[in-house]
């Protein structure tokens, strides 16, 4: 067991779903209450440019446990699995010694469509990446949820996200006397929505879709009290690293706007797309204020890795995330390195005060933007600024090539995939499910997500 740091912090990373930029009463939100994420934003560090790893969910989940830009994992959208040669953030925490747990929506072992309890003998679930505990869901979830408990099912009742806040406050008072580390993944507020009557009753003047999109998140941001209490309760929230953020931009179609007025949504590499809130928490290490250092969920694995005093090796290379722990201190400067993405075709980079972005790779066409000047990207400035603009085409370019080298298995000691990728598949093609489904479906109490259609 490697030397930790004199007095590691428990860490707690908590992540929503689909929750834009623009969607919490710190930003100013038109309707939109949040007093929890507004009392950790105001006793934490709060980002004004936090950038999830991908335009979409899976691929953020993958960055946020490697540190790595999802391609480079295999993950390259929704319903791609995590390849089991990649070394994740809970396999190096449990390896310094922390209990390690996740509660919530996994969506890491290769399954799409709605969501579903992972089976015992899912060859990826959360058990093959480090976690000891998992109460876990493949995608999103709702109202009375069935989970599983390692590969246990059991019924729910209430909202979601206080569901499985409550599986995870029990795990925090459980291993309260030990370092532990808990990774809690929403399923709110992905669409379609449903929230409980009384936390969608203060949005009855807009469309049902936009009430329940709201209504969940009342729910998220109460269970996100829940939490902070509990750890105030048990008298360990000063040591605690509290993270919050969401895994891509908002959603189209609810009203009023999800991005905070940003250009793109979910699926866009523009910042309504990517740009999301952000929070870091840790009393006994950060002091609270406002920063708009960019900064990403590939951030976040090396950050840990530098403040519980983790080996080099825990994470793996090329990595494309930098730790923060310098911010905690204040405004170190410009950032290192600029945030890479990658979406299909899309890809862009952004730096402190300039994004080059393109919807299409192999088309050669690619804009400049100042996001200082022009956060909304309504003014391209190749023209205007052609050797900046030359520059950073050759670095994403440069990158690209070199996230193509890690897809085929470079990175890995062994030089190659040690197994082919699987395939994603809906549930209705996974037998496993198929017996899910067959058990549960004519319980008068079966309330799954089963019977949605999937997306």
């Amino acid at each position: 067991m490697p030397a930790l740091t004199a007095d590691p912090p428990n860490i707690i990373f908590v992540m929503a779903d689909d929750m834009g930029w623009g969607e919490t009463g710190y930003r100013q939100h038109p309707i939109l209450r949040t007093p929890n994420l507004d009392a950790m934003a105001a006793n934490g560090l709060r980002f004004e440019r936090f950038y999830a790893g991908c335009a979409v969910c899976s691929p953020t989940r993958a960055s946020v446990l490697t540190g790595r830009s999802p391609d480079r994992c295999g993950v390259l959208s929704h319903g791609y699995a995590l390849r089991h040669q990649e070394r994740t953030l809970a396999q190096a925490l449990r390896g310094a010694g922390y209990v390690t747990g996740h509660f919530g929506k996994w969506h890491l072992n290769g399954l799409k469509g709605p969501g579903a309890p992972i089976l015992r003998d899912d060859p990826y679930h959360p058990g093959r990446f480090g976690f000891d505990e998992w109460v876990s869901m493949t995608n999103y979830f709702d109202l009375d949820p069935i989970l599983s408990r390692q590969g246990e099912f059991v019924e729910a009742q209430g909202d979601s996200s206080d569901v499985i806040m409550e599986e995870a406050m029990h795990y925090v008072e459980r291993h309260r006397a030990r370092r532990f580390f808990a990774v809690i993944w929403f399923g709110s507020p992905h669409s379609p929505a449903k929230a409980l009557p009384t936390d969608k009753s203060a949005f009855a003047s807009l469309d049902a879709e936009s009430q329940d999109h709201y209504g969940e998140l009342v729910a998220l941001d109460r269970s996100i009290g829940a939490l902070r209490q509990k750890l105030r309760d048990l008298g360990i929230a000063e040591n605690t690293l509290l993270v919050f953020h969401s895994d891509n931009g908002g959603l189209p179609n609810i009203a009023p706007d999800t991005v905070g007025g940003l250009r793109g949504f979910k699926g866009s590499l523009f910042e309504g797309g990517l740009r999301v809130p952000g929070i870091l928490e840790w009393p006994a290490g950060i002091p609270p204020r406002v920063t708009s250092y960019p900064a990403c969920t590939m951030d976040l694995f090396p950050t840990v890795a530098e403040i519980v005093g983790l080996p080099a090796d825990a994470l793996m290379q090329p990595s494309d995330g930098i730790s923060l722990k310098p911010l905690f201190a204040g405004e170190p400067g410009t950032r290192s390195r600029p945030i890479p993405f990658r979406f299909g075709k899309k890809a862009a980079l952004t730096g402190a005060q300039y994004k080059i972005v393109t919807e299409d790779l192999s088309s050669g066409k690619f804009a400049l933007y100042d996001l200082l000047a022009d956060p909304n990207e309504t003014t391209d400035l190749s023209s205007s600024h052609p050797e900046l603009f030359a520059q950073l085409k050759t670095e994403l370019l440069a990158w690209n090539d070199q996230v193509e080298a890690s897809f085929a298995g470079k990175d890995y000691p062994e030089g190659k995939l040690a197994e082919p990728d699987p395939k994603p598949i809906s549930w209705q093609e996974h037998p496993g499910y198929q017996t899910f489904l067959t058990a549960w479906k004519e319980r008068p109490e079966y309330r799954g997500t089963f019977r949605r259609k999937a997306k």
